[in-house]
C-alpha cells in the first residue's frame, strides 16, 4: 500500500472509533478533528497517488463523516435528533464491515514495487513496431493482414533525472488483463500507478562499445510487460533485452494507431480435442512464434546496419545473442535457438513443441522448472505407474494420458541431447508456473489459489534473475558462471537435477 492510502485508512478507523466515545462533547471534537484530517488526506491522496476503485467505500465514508461532523458542530444538544439504537448499531456495523473490506481489497490488489535491478547501469526503454510483409497473420480476425509485432526494448542508458515510466504504460489493455482471469474489467486499473525502474528513451550507455542482445518471449495470454523486472535486471548488467508481444497470443497488444488486438490462439485448444489435434495445434502456434523471433532478429540486423533508424545502430554485439521465454515462450526460446545467430537460451517452465521435427539442440541451454513441472518429469524418469484415480484427477482420458506421457519422453530425449552441449536443468522449490513472471507481484490471492507457489514473490524473482544473469554472463560475456557450477548456499531453493536428465 502507498503512504497516503495507509494514512487515510488509519484515520478512517480513528474516525469510526470516535463514534463510540460516550462523552458527547469529546465525541463531537474527536469527530470533527479526525474527519478533517481524513478529508485532507483524501485530497492529498487523490492529487498525488490517484483514484482507486478499491477505495470507493473509503472515499464515501470520509466525505459523509466530514459532512456529519460539520452538521453536529453547529447543533446544540437540544437540536440533535434522536436516532434509534438499531439504526446506530446497523450504521456502525456497516462502517466496520466496509473498512475491513477496504483493508482486504488494498491487501489483495496492492500498488506494489517491482524488484529494483541489481546492476550498476541505469535502464531505459523504447518500443518498436515491426510489420512482416512476408508473413500473413493466420491468427488475425480477417486472416488477410500481414503479421505485426510490438517489441519493447530495455537497455543500459546514461543516468537520467526524469521519472520512471509506468509498469504498464498502455493502460487501455488493463481491462483485458482482468478478463484473462475472469474478473471484472476495472479490477486491475490500479496497476497504472505501479512504476517500473526504467527511463523513457534515454541515450544508450557508453560503458561498453557494444552490448549482447537477448530476445524474450512471454507465455500464452501473457504480455511483454509481465517480464519487465527480468528485462530491467539484465539491462542493468549490460544487455539489450527485446521482449516480443506475440500478437494474438498476448492477452492484449496496443499498436501505435490505437488498435488493440486480444488473444485468439486460445481457440486452438479445447477439451473436445484429442491429444494429436492439440499437439498439432501447439506446433502450428509454435512455428509462428519461432518465426517471430527469426523476423525480430532480422529487424535488429537492419537496426545494427542503420537501415532502420535507432540509437542501437552499430551497438549490438551480434556475436553474442541470447534468448529466453516463459511457458510456450520458453519452448519458443528453445525452438528459435536452432537459428545459428543465437548463442544460448533459457526456458522458464515451458514444455517443448515441434519435437518430431528436431534433433537435439547442440548449444548451451538452461531449463529452469517450477516444482510442479519438475515433479511431472520426475515421474516419467522414474517410470511412475499412474492409477486410474490419478488419471481421472487430471480430467483427461487414459488414451490422452498415454500419448502425453510418450510426448514427455521425447521432450526428455531432447533435453538429454542438449545437456551434452553445455545445458543445465534446475528447479526452484515452492514455485509454480506464474512465479516466472511479474504476475506473481500483482496479487497475493494468486498464491492463495495456487497459481503461484508458496515462495515469496520477491525471493522467487531474485533467484530466477540470479541464475538467468549468471548463465548469460557465462555464455554471452565469457565471465561469471559461478552459479552454473552447481548448488549454491545463497539459493538453497534452487536444485540442480541435470544428472537425472
Amino acid at each position: 500500500m502507498r503512504l497516503f492510502e495507509i494514512l487515510l485508512l488509519f484515520f478512517n478507523v480513528c474516525l469510526l472509533s470516535s463514534l463510540f466515545v460516550t462523552n458527547p462533547r469529546i465525541r463531537k471534537l474527536a469527530l470533527l478533528f479526525t474527519s478533517g484530517i481524513s478529508l485532507l488526506l483524501l485530497v492529498i491522496h487523490l492529487l498525488i497517488e490517484g483514484y482507486r476503485i478499491q477505495l470507493l467505500f473509503l472515499y464515501g465514508f470520509t466525505i459523509l463523516m466530514y459532512i456529519r461532523s460539520i452538521i453536529n458542530a453547529r447543533r446544540t444538544p437540544k437540536t440533535i435528533p434522536n436516532t434509534s439504537r438499531i439504526g446506530k448499531v446497523l450504521g456502525r456495523l456497516v462502517s466496520i464491515i466496509g473498512l475491513i473490506a477496504t483493508a482486504c481489497l488494498l491487501y489483495i490488489f496492492p500498488v506494489f514495487d517491482l524488484p529494483a535491478p541489481t546492476g550498476s547501469l541505469p535502464v531505459s526503454t523504447t518500443t518498436f513496431h515491426f510489420t512482416n510483409n512476408q508473413q500473413p497473420d493466420i491468427f488475425g480476425t480477417s486472416g488477410k493482414s500481414n503479421r505485426e509485432l510490438m517489441v519493447q526494448v530495455w537497455y543500459p542508458s546514461e543516468a537520467s533525472t526524469g521519472k520512471y515510466v509506468p509498469f504498464i504504460p498502455d493502460t487501455a489493455i488493463l481491462p483485458y488483463l482482468a478478463q484473462n482471469y475472469s474478473i471484472p474489467g476495472f479490477t486491475f486499473q490500479h496497476l497504472q500507478y505501479v512504476s517500473s525502474h526504467s527511463y523513457s528513451e534515454s541515450a544508450l550507455s557508453s560503458a561498453q562499445t557494444s552490448y549482447p542482445l537477448i530476445i524474450a518471449n512471454p507465455g500464452n495470454a501473457s504480455s511483454r510487460f509481465l517480464h519487465t523486472s527480468q528485462a530491467e535486471n539484465l539491462a542493468s548488467h549490460g544487455y539489450i533485452v527485446a521482449v516480443i508481444d506475440h500478437t494474438y497470443n498476448t492477452f492484449a497488444t496496443k499498436f501505435p494507431d490505437g488498435r488493440i488486438t486480444t488473444s485468439t490462439t486460445d481457440n486452438l485448444f479445447s477439451p473436445d480435442h484429442d491429444y494429436q489435434t492439440e499437439r498439432a495445434n501447439r506446433n502450428k502456434l509454435g512455428k509462428v512464434l519461432t518465426d517471430d523471433v527469426t523476423f525480430v532478429l532480422d529487424q535488429f540486423q537492419l537496426i545494427q546496419s542503420g537501415s532502420i533508424p535507432s540509437l542501437f545502430k552499430g551497438k549490438i554485439d551480434f556475436a553474442h545473442i541470447g534468448v529466453f521465454g516463459h511457458s510456450i515462450g520458453g519452448a519458443t526460446a528453445y525452438d528459435a535457438s536452432y537459428d545459428p545467430r543465437i548463442t544460448a537460451g533459457i526456458d522458464l517452465d515451458g514444455g517443448l513443441y515441434r519435437l518430431h521435427d528436431r534433433t537435439g539442440l547442440h548449444k548451451p541451454f538452461l531449463f529452469i522448472h517450477s516444482e510442479s513441472n519438475f515433479d511431472q518429469f520426475n515421474m516419467v524418469i522414474n517410470h511412475h505407474i499412474y492409477t486410474d484415480e490419478e488419471i481421472q484427477r487430471t480430467g483427461n482420458s487414459k488414451e490422452w494420458f498415454i500419448q502425453e506421457r510418450e510426448n514427455k519422453k521425447l521432450e526428455l530425449q531432447q533435453i538429454h541431447e542438449t545437456i551434452a552441449s553445455g545445458g543445465q536443468v534446475i528447479y526452484i522449490k515452492n514455485t509454480e508456473h506464474l512465479n516466472f513472471t511479474d504476475v506473481q507481484f500483482v496479487s497475493p490471492i494468486f498464491k492463495m489459489i495456487g497459481i503461484t507457489g508458496k515462495i515469496a514473490p520477491e525471493r522467487a524473482s531474485s533467484i530466477i534473475d540470479a541464475y538467468m544473469l549468471d548463465f548469460f554472463d557465462m555464455h554471452l560475456k565469457n565471465k561469471g558462471g559461478v552459479l552454473m557450477k552447481g548448488s549454491d548456499h545463497t539459493f538453497p531453493e534452487a536444485t540442480f537435477v541435470t544428472s537425472l536428465f
